[in-house]
């Protein structure tokens, strides 16, 4: 499909004077953008209405001799409804845009298909001329942190732990009420508690396999008191 006249000479020449005049209209209406997943947050914005936005540009071109004509069409292979937007200039030189406004099957509920009509007139007409006439939106707020579920993660400096205060606590963590020392002072290192004693173990060698455990000898007995002897009487 053609988008343009064969020459656009004069009607650049003119568009660029008129957009030398041309201003964002202001942004008094206020949009929310529900997420679907349930950890992200609801994102809002602000944009300007069609109607601030036509008297802008209306006003604009008519001084540079162009005029502005948006008109719908049925696509039929596609199965969509299209919006064709035209900047005709009095030298008979144009420019048009084309943009898809919703499926053909939306002509059944008017509200809805009127609602996007209105979302693809403001978008098509603001780009083809040249104003914004919203937020952007396309990148984060690089000041606002990522919320990814998980706690607040510690402050570091250099890979160190640091304090509320900004000085390094070498990663070891401060009790509560634990004032830190002031320059030139190191703070007390707390005495370890001492070790409990050892447990008696046996000192010897474990047997060896295929060899029966020695075992201690058992103590002597005591040695038995010696009888007297019977002599026999003649």
């Amino acid at each position: 499909m053609q988008r343009c006249s064969e020459t656009i000479g004069a009607i650049a020449s003119a568009l660029a004077k008129a957009q030398a005049e041309l201003e964002n209209p202001q942004k008094t209406l206020t949009a929310t953008i529900h997420s679907p997943f349930p950890r992200e947050e609801s994102r809002t914005f602000r944009y300007a209405s069609l109607a601030s936005g036509l008297d802008i540009v209306r006003k604009t071109l008519s001084r540079h001799e162009i005029a502005t004509v948006q008109s719908t069409e049925v696509d039929k292979e596609a199965g969509l409804i299209r919006l064709i937007t035209v900047l005709a200039h009095s030298s008979g030189e144009w420019l048009s845009s084309n943009w898809p406004v919703c499926p053909v099957t939306e002509t059944a509920a008017p509200h809805r298909m009127g609602a996007a009509l209105t979302y693809a007139r403001r978008y098509a007409l603001f780009t083809l001329v040249g104003i914004a006439g919203e937020d952007d939106l396309d990148a984060p707020d690089l000041g606002a942190p990522i919320d990814t579920g998980a706690g607040p993660a510690p402050e570091t400096n250099a890979g160190r732990s640091t304090s509320p205060g900004g000085r390094p606590t070498n990663g070891h963590a401060l009790d509560a009420g634990t004032a830190l020392p002031g320059p030139g002072r190191r703070r007390p290192v707390p005495a370890r508690p001492a070790a409990p004693p050892p447990r008696p173990t046996s000192s010897a060698p474990p047997p060896s396999p295929g060899h029966p455990p020695e075992t201690s000898p058992a103590p002597p007995r005591p040695c038995a008191k010696p009888r007297p002897s019977r002599r026999c009487r003649i």
